[in-house]
């Protein structure tokens, strides 16, 4: 099909976007309640963590193939089958008996979830002409951001009051509700070709982008000296580099990188990766400090974060009409001058930044990414032939996954070096010693007298606060890297041009 639809099929736009947004939520949804699922099946941190971990393993490793299934297969039995499988997912989480039940209905759901955004994106970019693109694509920025912004406040309250099976629980009706109304009203408007599926392609892309993925999202607790971590991400390295060699050779690719001779969606790519990787290691970075430093409960965290999420929310469609209007440049420089300074002021905490501060500093960086994301994907998105759109959505998403992963890591890296470092500089150990010395020998001068548990407790209080000072450093020096990352992006947007496409140009 080379041309947009007359008419939009809202409904069907409304299902996916239930389905996608649903998807999405699950993505974050399981992060704070992680300690609960540690206790009730008694597994390690390292374990416990693979519920988050390899449901976007999972997910990233089948983005790329999401171009041929898309190609290849009507868009109503894609949904229905992808919907179908997550909501068997999540129906196994709600009685997993054991951990290793709920790691395969986490799978089982990744495995459904994969193809949701590609789908929604391609879909979009089929029912609406280029000039109308901006304000739809907005909306779906709404899902793609706020789903997934929202999860940790919502699975907070949840696990606070309830327990962690509600969060599989709340989930199931709206992915039954979505699978039965594809099933009765969901129509084919996109057109299959008989293509081929390259199965050496999609072995290389698993081992490649599952090896970045898993090294990466490791690295924080294992260490960059672990084989496990610089192990996979060279044999991903390797893998990837392969798969890119043999997309170019190949006739009809798996995932045609092509996109890449288009200036603007390959600018737009650039800052995109770049972007993903400020936004979720700031979503990391900022509970960290919020919970390990200030020591506030995960619901009250999650809720410091939710005027971001809901600012995200509410700009999102707002920039899409903007986009329309004037295009890209003026959001994305404006956007990501926001961007910058906000992340500089979130490089200057303390060990007693007020909550207001810390709100509004985190709101106003969602604010400023809000007008950025859509807008340069769009763009980028516009200057694609139709026969494009599912190669140009796939590595768009598979980009985003990896670039996501990638700058999480390493700014808790950054972070837990700084932190290391900050430690000794504070000789921690030698000056609690000697602070609890001149403590006993103040009280002696005072005629007072400091029992051992007495002393103890303060020299626990005092190394406590200077371990949590060591961290806001390491906290802030990873904050000051994302700010120094967000420059080069700012950079890259004055070349950002709005992409113009004639309807007759649409399809070659």
């Amino acid at each position: 099909m080379d041309q947009p639809l007359k008419k939009p099929p809202y409904l069907m736009i409304a299902i996916l976007f239930v389905g996608a947004f649903v998807a999405f939520l699950n993505n974050t949804l399981l992060n704070v309640a992680l300690p609960s699922i540690m206790k009730d099946f008694d597994v390690e941190a390292s374990t416990v963590q693979w519920l988050a971990t390899g449901y976007m393993l999972v997910t990233g490793v089948l983005v790329p193939a999401s171009a041929f299934l898309i190609t290849r297969f009507k868009n109503k039995t894609l949904f229905v089958t992808s919907m179908a499988i997550f909501t068997i997912g999540t129906a196994l989480a709600i009685v997993a008996p054991n951990f290793g039940i709920l790691l395969a209905a986490r799978m089982i759901q990744a495995l459904g979830a994969s193809v949701m955004g590609p789908l929604l994106m391609n879909i979009m970019l089929v029912s609406f002409p280029v000039e109308k693109r901006g304000a739809a694509m907005g909306i779906f920025g709404l899902v793609m951001i706020m789903a997934p912004a929202i999860g940790p406040t919502l699975s907070g309250y949840l696990v606070e009051h309830f327990s962690w099976h509600y969060l599989f629980i709340i989930i199931l009706p709206f992915a039954i509700i979505s699978l039965l109304l594809a099933i009765f009203k969901f129509d084919n408007i996109m057109e299959t070709k008989p293509v081929t599926l390259d199965v050496f392609s999609i072995i290389l892309s698993t081992i490649g982008f599952g090896g970045l993925l898993y090294g990466f999202s490791t690295a924080s607790s294992a260490g960059w000296d672990a084989i496990e971590v610089w192990g996979t991400i060279t044999i991903g390295a390797i893998a990837l580099i392969l798969f890119v060699f043999r997309q170019l050779k190949l006739e009809k690719p798996l995932l045609s990188l092509e996109v890449y001779k288009f200036p603007m969606y390959a600018m737009g790519s650039v800052i995109s990766v770049i972007i993903s990787m400020a936004m979720f290691s700031g979503m990391i970075l900022t509970p960290l400090y919020v919970q390990n430093v200030r020591g506030i409960s995960p619901l009250d965290a999650g809720l410091m974060m939710l005027p971001g999420a809901l600012m995200m929310g509410f700009m999102s469609p707002i920039t899409g009409k903007l986009f329309d209007r004037i295009g890209p440049r003026p959001l994305a420089i404006v956007g990501l001058a926001i961007v910058t300074v906000s992340t500089y002021y979130l490089s200057k905490l303390t060990l007693d930044t007020s909550y207001t501060y810390l709100i509004v500093a985190y709101t106003v960086r969602m604010f400023g990414m809000s007008m950025v994301m859509m807008p340069i994907m769009t763009n980028g998105l516009n200057q694609l032939p139709m026969r494009l759109n599912p190669h140009g959505t796939a590595i768009n998403n598979t980009l985003q996954q990896v670039a996501g992963a990638i700058g999480s890591a390493v700014m808790i890296t950054i972070m837990t070096n700084r932190t290391k470092s900050a430690a000794e500089d504070l000789d921690i150990e030698a000056t609690v010693a000697d602070k609890v010395k001149e403590k006993a020998m103040e009280a002696s001068q005072n005629g007072e007298q400091m029992t051992e548990v007495q002393l103890a407790k303060y020299g626990k209080e005092l190394a406590e606060t200077m371990a949590n000072k060591a961290m806001v450093e390491g906290i802030n020096f990873s904050f000051f890297i994302a700010m120094i990352v967000t420059i080069v992006a700012l950079v890259l947007s004055f070349f950002l041009k709005r992409v113009r496409v004639t309807p007759m140009k649409m399809g070659k």
